[in-house]
């Protein structure tokens, strides 16, 4: 049997690297997501409200760049459509399940890149760029570059380097995790209000002459790609402990042991960094660092395994959760002190393997967490909370008329956590105090994060069916309601979803292997409506990329891939 430390190294071979974007299909329509927390809508269906409003992309007139006249549409501006890692897009006026068939639906373009696409691309509406007005597509790779790509031709608007002079991207450092090197891992964020056009900030790897490793984060201007704010800054952070790898009681930063895989968060004036090992290799900690989006200056560190190893921030790619003021994250194997403080703390402030809220206010601190009564067992096994990745429910309403404010997360051990984000539950030695948890309800795994749309929370874990769990009076459902008839090999899948509104749902995965997949399911039976092996090599675009989030702006779904990004929409324009 191939364990569950096996398959966390497993990763994907590189491809060839194509040289020239291929044009995609004109597409209008309406796209969707923002970077704003979730708040009281009526798309939320009878269980609450919407998880995502907020912050739109502006109205465009005819764009003289592109020929394609500019409709009003909505930007993605971070991982998962929202803060909240809802990944729903209400605006998608587009794609319906009507017409997303293999009949009139399908691949239309393939935009080549640098090397493997690892982060979920972002979407920019109507962006005055390149001598006229474009939708633009915003493409990271694993060769630390940067692409700015025409969203409805396919054109490249400009493509950025992040390495300095004599500079290499990172090599694997004998880990599977991230192969076969490692630049742009984690997701950017998009800042529309910064800088004269709007910044992009991205955290990026590199290796120099010297075999010196570099951790920078750069703020790149939206409409050139030009460095902003004096960028870019290197990252370094000490923190007092006596964890592993501190010196005199305190505990360094060191670039080479660790990744940026979670996708960036930005909460109003700071971008949040939190960083995973590779492959639980050498004296690692748990860091989450804050830097400034008007200076790119550091602005706050915490560490929640200062006198202990491990606990690092994974999350197979998901960015960290937030309600609009606190930050929520899964935590991996680590250290967690069983002996606590008064108020229910461990004693030595190392919070391994567990359900973490921080606050934000004053700098980051751990608010609140819930770890599980075996917590210290899952570590030393492996089958930590690490590998998903929360979601911030919208306000819901219990049964008796009280208002519930939630998060929802699992991981490695297939068990379902609902948290209540006023009270997680700390750690009890005999009980697990927690909202709610679903033991045994799924296949496998989670190396990803689930998605919610119009009252179903949906789940992909690994060997399993994508499954929909309704929301009832604030409860998720104890069995799924709905499960597709496919199951997901590994990593399992994270899904997507677009909308218009509380109607025209539908359920977007992506399928790892050799030969990958995007699929379609509708989103109360989960009953397939398209999947992209179906027409033979017609809409198949090679191999898997195994952390990818499927993106959907606009009338286009948007798919990361070894070598590029598969684009796919109605066929015929």
């Amino acid at each position: 049997m191939v364990s569950l430390r096996t398959l966390r190294r497993v990763c994907l071979s590189g491809a060839a690297v194509a040289v020239a974007a291929i044009a995609a299909a004109n597409c209008g329509g309406g796209g969707g997501g923002n970077n704003s927390a979730p708040t009281s809508g009526s798309a939320g269906g009878s269980s609450g409200s919407t998880g995502s409003t907020g912050s739109t992309g502006s109205t465009g007139s005819s764009g003289s760049g592109s020929g394609t006249s500019m409709a009003a549409v909505q930007d993605v501006l971070t991982y998962h459509d929202d803060v909240a890692r809802t990944g729903q897009n209400l605006s998608e006026t587009r794609l319906t399940p009507a017409n997303v068939t293999a009949s009139t639906f399908g691949k239309v373009g393939f935009l080549a890149v640098d090397g493997k696409v690892d982060a979920q691309p972002l979407f920019v509406g109507s962006l005055a760029i390149a001598g006229g007005t474009h939708n633009v597509l915003y493409v990271a790779t694993e060769n630390d570059s940067v692409f700015a790509f025409d969203a409805d031709t396919g054109a490249t608007l400009w493509r950025v380097s992040t390495l300095s002079a004599g500079e290499t991207p990172s090599d694997s450092l004998g880990c599977g995790q991230i192969v076969n090197e490692i630049g742009i891992t984690s997701t950017p964020v998009i800042d529309r209000s910064r800088g004269a056009h709007g910044t992009i900030y991205v955290v990026a790897m590199s290796k120099d002459a010297a075999r010196l490793y570099h951790q920078r984060i750069h703020a790149l201007d939206l409409a050139t790609g030009a460095e902003l704010l004096n960028g870019p800054t290197e990252i370094a952070a000490s923190y007092p402990g006596t964890g592993a790898g501190n010196t005199n009681g305190v505990v360094p930063f060191t670039p080479s042991l660790y990744a940026e895989r979670a996708g960036l968060l930005q909460l109003g004036n700071t971008v949040y960094t939190t960083w995973t090992s590779h492959c639980d290799d050498g004296g690692y900690t748990g860091w989450i660092m804050g830097y400034s989006a008007d200076t790119l200056q550091q602005s706050t560190v915490l560490n929640v395994t200062p006198n202990g190893i491990g606990g690092s921030i994974w999350m197979s790619g998901a960015g960290p959760a937030s309600d609009g003021s606190s930050i929520y994250l899964l935590d991996a194997n680590g250290t967690f002190d069983t002996t606590l403080t008064a108020s229910g703390f461990p004693a030595s402030n190392d919070f391994g393997n567990a359900f973490l809220k921080l606050g934000t206010s004053g700098g980051l601190s751990v608010a609140d967490y819930f770890a599980m009564t075996n917590t210290v067992q899952e570590s030393n096994g492996d089958i930590d909370l690490g590998s998903g990745g929360a979601l911030v429910l919208p306000d819901l309403t219990d049964a008796n008329g009280v208002g519930q404010h939630l998060t929802v997360g699992a991981g490695k051990d297939s068990t379902i956590y609902v948290a209540n984000r006023d009270s997680m539950g700390k750690f009890n030695a005999t009980a697990d105090n927690i909202y709610q948890e679903l033991p045994a309800q799924l296949a496998g795994g989670v190396f990803g994060m689930p998605a919610y749309f119009n009252g179903r929370v949906y789940f992909g874990s690994v060997g399993d069916h994508l499954k929909a769990f309704t929301v009832t009076n604030a409860k998720l459902s104890t069995t799924p309601t709905a499960q597709s008839a496919m199951t997901f090999a590994y990593p399992g899948t994270t899904p997507s979803v677009s909308a218009n509104g509380a109607t025209n749902g539908i359920v977007w995965a992506a399928e790892n292997g050799t030969v990958a997949a995007l699929h379609a399911f509708d989103p109360v039976t989960l009953a397939e409506l398209y999947n992209s092996n179906q027409m033979g090599t017609r809409d198949q675009f090679g191999t898997g990329n195994k952390f990818i989030t499927p993106l959907i702006a606009n009338g286009k779904v948007y798919v990361g891939t070894t070598n590029g990004v598969a684009v796919f929409g109605l066929l015929g324009g």
